[in-house]
C-alpha cells in the first residue's frame, strides 16, 4: 500500500509545475506568504481531485470538478474539507441546532421535563412514569403534539410533550409573536421622520413633495373623522400623541385606537383614502417589508430603516411560555441554551441516567465533549450561526468530524487557529492529532508558529507571492525547515526574523476614552481606558468579551454619535472622550458584499480610475461604460459580463460553464483589442494587484490605490476575484486599504477585528507598518487580536480574560507589553 500522496506537475494557478511527496497519516502543515499558492495546492487540487477521483470511483459523473491542471497524483485519498467560508446565514440557525446538540436536549426535555398542571397548579411528573404507555409520537420531531396525560392531582388532561414542543422552528414550540426568532424589526422613526420639521415642510424624509401633498389632506381628512385636528405645518415634535400615532401608525392601528374609548373605538374606519383611511408612515413601510422580503435588494434597502429588537413576548428565548416552563433537574430549556458548553457538559455529567434516558444522555455528553475539546467551550447553544467567527464555524465542523469514525480519510483544513488565543492552540493541535491517530492524513494550511513546531511534516510555498511563488522552498521535519536558508517561514520558526519595533514613547496629550459600565453579554460592569493617538490591542482568551466590549458597544456607539445609526449600543453605562474625535471606522470581517459581480477592483474604487485609462485609450471609439462587466454597452451579453453561464441541472444545484460567447473573458472582442502596457482589460482583471502595480505605475489614480492594497497584504489577490470568494481576513484588509484612500483627519478611531487572519508572520509586519503610518499621524487603532507579533509591537494592551463564557468579562491587566507580560493572572502576559 502507498504510503505517500505523490504530485507531479501541479501548475494550477501560480503554481510553477509543483512536484512533491506528502507523507499519510501524518500532520501535513502547508505554509508560505499570503498568496504563494498553498490554498490552490490543498483546495484546488489535492482536495478537488479526491473528491472527483472518489466520485468517478462510484460510477458517477462529476459535473461540478474537472480535473485540475496537474500531470498526476497518486496516493489519494477521499478527501473532505474544513474551509472558512460560513455557508449557513439562516438567523433561525444556532450552535445548538448546527451540532444537533439542541437536538438531543429537545429529546431529554420530551422524555422526562417536569412542569406544572394548568389546572391545579400542581407538579405533573414526565410522562414515562404515569401509568399510561410512554407515547411513541414523543420521538418523532415532526409530530404536533404528543397525547395528553391526565395531572395525578386533579385528573385534568394535561398536553404531552414531544420534541417539537422544545422547537423555535415548528409552530408547536416557537413563540407566536417572533415566529421562533427571537427579535422583532421595528422601524427606526428618527430615520423615517426629522421631528424638527412639519409634515407640510418634508418631516417625512421618503416623502417627495408631491407625495407630501397628496397625502396632508388625507392626514387631515383622518383627524376629521375621528374627531380631532391634524396641523401639517407643526414640527412633528410638537404633535400631540394621537396625531403622531395617526401620521406614524395609521388609523387602523393598535397605537391610534388605544387613544379611543371602547365605544368610540368601533367607529368604521374612513371608507376611502381620500376620506381619512390614511396607513401610516411606519405600518407602510412595514407592510412594503413584508410583501418583498424575497427581493434582496430592496430587503437590504429597506433594513437600513430598521431596527432590530428583542422579542417582548419571549424575551429573546424563541420559545412559548409553556414550553419555557419545561423543567429537567430545575433547569428549563432556555437556561441550558444559554449555558456556556464547559458548563453544560459539566451540568449533563450530573444527571443521573435512567434507563429511558441514557442513550440520550450518553450521546449528549459525548457531542458536548467533543466541541470543548475543540476550544469553543466558551459558546453557547443559542448563540446565532451567522454572528460566529469563520474559525469557530471551522472549529464545529472539526468536532463532527471528531464523531465520524472515518479512516483513511485525507482531511483539508484552512486556517483552523483563526480568532484563537495562544493558549488555546494546544488544545487544537491535541484534536489534530487525534484526528491523525484514527488512521487519517491530516493536511492543514496555516501561519502559527505554534501548529508548524507540532507539525510531522511542513511544506514551505514561496518564495514571494503571486508570480514570485508556486514552488517549493523547503519540505520536511520542522527542524529541518528552521534550518533552510532560503526559506522566510524558515527563519520565524528558527528565530532569526526580526521582530517588529515597538514605539516607546509616552502618550501624546494623556487624552483618552473611557467605557463605563459596560454590562454586555458576559462583560462584567467594565470601566476601561483606551488612550487616545496610540496602537492599542484587546486581548484575551476565545470567548472573553473583547467582540462585546470593542463592537457591540465601542463600535456602535460611536456610529451613531457621529452617523447617526440606528442600532443600538450593547448594554453599559456610558462613554467619555468622544470629543477628541472626529469619525469612527469599523473594520470587520463581513464580507464585503455578498454578489460575485463585486471584487477588490471595484470596492477599492480602483477599477474606475482603470477604465478611464483604456477608455482614453481607445482613440475615442470607446466611453468608460464600454469596459464595465456591469452595464450593456462594452460587455458580452450572452454572459450579461459574467464570464459563465448557469446551466439547470434540474433536481442538482445549477452548474456554472465557460461563456462560449467570450470564453470567460466578460467583455466584447472589439473592447478586448484596445491594449495599455500589452493587457487588455480582461487580462487586467486576472493580474494579481502587484501585477497590476507595474502596468499603471505611471497611473497615480490607479497606482495609489493598488499600492495601498499591496501594504495590506493583499499583493497576491486577483483583482477580479469574486468577493464571495475572499476570506474574512482578506475582505478585511480590502475595506483597510480603501479607508487608507481617504484623506485622514488625525481624529479618527479605527476599530479591527484580528486584521492578521490569513497572513504569513512577514506580511504580517507589513500590515503592522501600515498601522503604524495612521497612529504617526495622531489616529487611535484599536484592534482586537491574538497575534502575538502585534501583540508585542502595541503601544498599549487591555487585557481580558481570565478565560472564556461566564468565566471571563473582568478586565485582567491594562498598560504596556511589557507590564502586562509581569502580571502573574494574565494568560496573555505568560506568552508575552
Amino acid at each position: 500500500m502507498d504510503d505517500c500522496i505523490r504530485v507531479t506537475g501541479a501548475r494550477l494557478h501560480n503554481l510553477r509545475n509543483v512536484t512533491l511527496t506528502i507523507p499519510k497519516n501524518r500532520l501535513v502543515v502547508l505554509t508560505g506568504l499570503s498568496g504563494s499558492g498553498k490554498s490552490t495546492l490543498a483546495f484546488d487540487t489535492l482536495h478537488r481531485e479526491g473528491q472527483r477521483q472518489y466520485i468517478e470511483s462510484l460510477g458517477m459523473v462529476p459535473l461540478l470538478a474537472g480535473k485540475p491542471a496537474v500531470d498526476s497524483i497518486t496516493g489519494l485519498s477521499p478527501s473532505i474539507s474544513v474551509d472558512q467560508h460560513l455557508t449557513n446565514r439562516s438567523p433561525r440557525s444556532t450552535v445548538g441546532t448546527v451540532t444537533e446538540v439542541f437536538t438531543y436536549l429537545r429529546l431529554l426535555w420530551a422524555r422526562v421535563g417536569c412542569r406544572t398542571c394548568p389546572g391545579c397548579g400542581k407538579g405533573v411528573p414526565p410522562s414515562y412514569e404515569s401509568p399510561e404507555a410512554v407515547s411513541s409520537e414523543i420521538w418523532d420531531d415532526e409530530a404536533a403534539e404528543g397525547e395528553s396525560v391526565p395531572c395525578p392531582h386533579c385528573g385534568a388532561a394535561v398536553p404531552g410533550l414531544v420534541m417539537g414542543s422544545f422547537s423555535f422552528n415548528k409552530p408547536a414550540g416557537a413563540c407566536p409573536e417572533c415566529t421562533g426568532l427571537g427579535f422583532v424589526l421595528r422601524a427606526d422613526v428618527r430615520r423615517l421622520v426629522d421631528g424638527s420639521r412639519s409634515v407640510a415642510g418634508g418631516a417625512v424624509l421618503g416623502w417627495h413633495p408631491r407625495l407630501t401633498e397628496r397625502n396632508v389632506p388625507i392626514l387631515r381628512a383622518a383627524a376629521e373623522h375621528y374627531g380631532f385636528t391634524f396641523d401639517a405645518d407643526l414640527p412633528v415634535d410638537e404633535l400631540t400623541d394621537i396625531q403622531r400615532d395617526v401620521l406614524l401608525y395609521g388609523v387602523e392601528s393598535a397605537e391610534f385606537a388605544r387613544h379611543f374609548t371602547e365605544t368610540a373605538a368601533r367607529v368604521a374606519p374612513p371608507a376611502t383614502v381620500t376620506a381619512g383611511r390614511f396607513e401610516g408612515v411606519v405600518t407602510n413601510l412595514m407592510r412594503r417589508y413584508a410583501e418583498r422580503v424575497e427581493d434582496t435588494d430592496y430587503r437590504e434597502k429597506t433594513e437600513k430603516l430598521l431596527v432590530k429588537g428583542e422579542c417582548g413576548a419571549c424575551e429573546g428565548t424563541r420559545l412559548r411560555p409553556e414550553s419555557r416552563a419545561v423543567t429537567v433537574d430545575g433547569l428549563t430549556i432556555v437556561d441550558a441554551a444559554r449555558m456556556p458548553l464547559d458548563e453544560l457538559a459539566a451540568w449533563a455529567g450530573g444527571l443521573k441516567a435512567e434507563p429511558v434516558t441514557a442513550p440520550v444522555l450518553d450521546d449528549l455528553r459525548e457531542r458536548v465533549r467533543r466541541l470543548v475539546d475543540v476550544g469553543v467551550g466558551y459558546l453557547t447553544l443559542d448563540q446565532s450561526t451567522p454572528s460566529l467567527s469563520a474559525g469557530e464555524t471551522q472549529r464545529l465542523r472539526l468536532a463532527a468530524l471528531l464523531g465520524s469514525g472515518l479512516t483513511g480519510v485525507l482531511y483539508v483544513l484552512d486556517e483552523p487557529t483563526i480568532g484563537l488565543h495562544p493558549a488555546d492552540t494546544e488544545r487544537l493541535v491535541l484534536v489534530l492529532r487525534r484526528l491523525r491517530d484514527l488512521g487519517n492524513t491530516v493536511l492543514v494550511v496555516e501561519h502559527d508558529l505554534d501548529v508548524l513546531r507540532a507539525a510531522d511534516h511542513v511544506v514551505d510555498i514561496g518564495p514571494g507571492a503571486g508570480g514570485d511563488g508556486g514552488r517549493i522552498v523547503a519540505q520536511g521535519t520542522p527542524d529541518e525547515v528552521a534550518a533552510s536558508e532560503g526559506s522566510v517561514t524558515g527563519a520565524y520558526l528558527a528565530g532569526r526574523a526580526p521582530t517588529p519595533p515597538r514605539a516607546r514613547e509616552a502618550s501624546r496629550d494623556g487624552t483618552s476614552l473611557t467605557i463605563r459600565g459596560a454590562r454586555a453579554h458576559n462583560l462584567k460592569d467594565l470601566t476601561v481606558r483606551i488612550p487616545l493617538g496610540r496602537l492599542v490591542a484587546v486581548t484575551g482568551p476565545s470567548g472573553c468579551g473583547k467582540s462585546s466590549l470593542v463592537l457591540d458597544i465601542l463600535g456602535r456607539a460611536g456610529r451613531r454619535r457621529f452617523h447617526g445609526a440606528g442600532e443600538a449600543p450593547a448594554e453599559h453605562d456610558g462613554i467619555d472622550g468622544w470629543e477628541a474625535l472626529d469619525k469612527i471606522v469599523t473594520i470587520d470581517q463581513q464580507p464585503i458584499s455578498r454578489l460575485p459581480r463585486s471584487n477588490a477592483a471595484t470596492y477599492s474604487d480602483a477599477f474606475t480610475p482603470i477604465r478611464e485609462v483604456y477608455a482614453t485609450h481607445s482613440q475615442g471609439r470607446f466611453t468608460p461604460g464600454h469596459f464595465s462587466f456591469n452595464v450593456p454597452g462594452g460587455r458580452c451579453e450572452r454572459c450579461e459580463g459574467a464570464g459563465v453561464l448557469a446551466v439547470s441541472m434540474h433536481f442538482l444545484p445549477a452548474v456554472e460553464v465557460r461563456c462560449p460567447g467570450c470564453r470567460g473573458r466578460r467583455f466584447r472582442s472589439e473592447v478586448l483589442g484596445v491594449r495599455f502596457q500589452g493587457y487588455d482589460i480582461a487580462e487586467v482583471l486576472e493580474a494579481t494587484v502587484d501585477e497590476a502595480l507595474t502596468v499603471f505605475a505611471d497611473v497615480p489614480s490607479v497606482a495609489g490605490r493598488l499600492r495601498r492594497m499591496s501594504d495590506v497584504g493583499l499583493g497576491y489577490l486577483r483583482l477580479g476575484q469574486p468577493a464571495t470568494t475572499l476570506s474574512g481576513g482578506e475582505a478585511q484588509r480590502v475595506k483597510l486599504a480603501k479607508e487608507l484612500s481617504r484623506r485622514a483627519t488625525g481624529r479618527t478611531l479605527y476599530l479591527l477585528d484580528e486584521p492578521t487572519t490569513g497572513l504569513h508572520p512577514a506580511d504580517t509586519a507589513r500590515l503592522l507598518a501600515v498601522l503604524r503610518r495612521l497612529v504617526d499621524v495622531g489616529n487611535t487603532v484599536l484592534t482586537i487580536e491574538h497575534n502575538l507579533d502585534v501583540v508585542r509591537a502595541s503601544d498599549w494592551l487591555i487585557d481580558l480574560g481570565p478565560a472564556g463564557g461566564r468565566a471571563g468579562g473582568e478586565l485582567v491587566a491594562e498598560g504596556t507589553p511589557e507590564s502586562v507580560a509581569r502580571v502573574a493572572g494574565s494568560r496573555t502576559g505568560r506568552f508575552l
